[in-house]
């Protein structure tokens, strides 16, 4: 069944989203490079990797179900936050609203009774569930630091994160 128009520009917007959301946290990763922290900069660059990778995901998928690929201008993301918390804090509100667009997106595919979107989504589903259970962690551990930097890297580099 081919994709709908409607579910098809929404993929599209969606590939935006997922490429300015690497955008947001390579802007994080410059932002912890330029303090210094190393292991911060190199998990957020990761970050921003697993991101274009979500975005490709969808630029593959699209055109198997017979849709179209459009792609956006990506806006540019801040790159300044008062404090390596408030960074942290904002990648847990980006995630929760990257959540959001993907249940939007699922919403959309079943009321469309578009299965294979649906089976498609659902991996986005179940990774956003690991995004926000990670950057809940890493906000976690950056109260319990405090201005104690050198304590959040040395726990972030011991975590697994980085794998």
């Amino acid at each position: 069944m081919p994709l709908s128009k409607s579910l098809n520009a929404r993929l599209n917007e969606q590939i935006t989203n997922e490429f300015y959301s690497a955008q947001v946290y390579l802007a994080m990763s410059c932002m912890f490079e330029d303090l210094g922290l190393k292991v911060l900069a190199a998990l957020y660059r990761k970050q921003a990797a697993e991101e274009r990778e979500h975005g490709l995901k969808f630029v593959k998928y699209i055109p198997d179900v017979e849709g179209r690929v459009e792609l956006q201008a990506i806006a540019a993301p801040s790159a300044k936050y008062s404090s390596v918390l408030a960074a942290i804090e904002a990648a847990l509100a980006h995630e929760r609203k990257v959540t959001q667009q993907i249940h939007d997106l699922m919403a959309l595919a079943l009321e469309e009774k578009d299965y294979a979107t649906q089976a498609f989504l659902q991996w986005f589903v179940t990774e956003q569930v690991e995004e926000v259970g990670t950057q809940l962690q890493l906000v976690q551990a950056a109260k319990l630091a405090g201005d104690r930097l050198l304590h959040l890297e040395a726990y972030v580099a011991q975590s697994g994160l980085l794998k």
